[in-house]
This record gives structure tokens, C-alpha cells and sequence, in this order.
């Protein structure tokens, strides 16, 4: 996570920073890790803000509808997260 995606998708409606003690979510800050779908991804690379992508912990599926040159570009390895 960066605190640009977090602020953007904050923003889109969807707060992931804000702990939910109901839910047992801690809330994010940067530099966690999340999964996150592809279509949210897909929306905030549009719009600028797209985190970070841990290429082995994407699903290959994901490969059927977008460029690997595009999550490349967003790779970061799993062991510095």
C-alpha cells in the first residue's frame, strides 16, 4: 500500500486506512500488504494512483487482462514488502 493509493481509494469510497475494531481490521497504512482485485487496481491505475503489485502473489488470470509490461512496471519484490 502507499498513502496515495490509500488516500485515493479513501476518496472512491472505500476506506482502507480507518481501523474497523467490529471486523477485526487493523486498517492499512503504507507499506502493508493487501490484495486487492483486479478492477480496483484497474480504476486507480487510470486514475494515477495504483499501488504497488507483488507479481508473485498475483494471480495468473490476472495476465488474461492486463499486460504484464503494465504490472511490471509496478513490481515490487515480495521480500522488501
Amino acid at each position: 500500500m502507499t498513502d496515495d493509493f490509500l488516500r485515493y481509494s479513501k476518496a472512491q469510497g472505500n476506506d482502507l486506512s480507518t481501523p474497523r475494531p467490529e471486523f477485526r481490521f487493523p486498517g492499512l497504512k503504507a507499506g502493508d500488504r493487501w490484495c486487492l482485485c483486479l478492477e480496483r487496481w484497474r480504476e486507480a491505475h487510470a486514475a494515477g494512483h495504483a499501488p504497488k503489485v507483488v507479481l508473485e502473489a498475483t494471480h495468473q488470470i490476472t495476465l488474461e487482462r492486463l499486460p504484464l509490461s503494465t504490472l511490471r512496471a509496478f513490481a515490487v519484490d515480495a521480500r522488501d514488502t
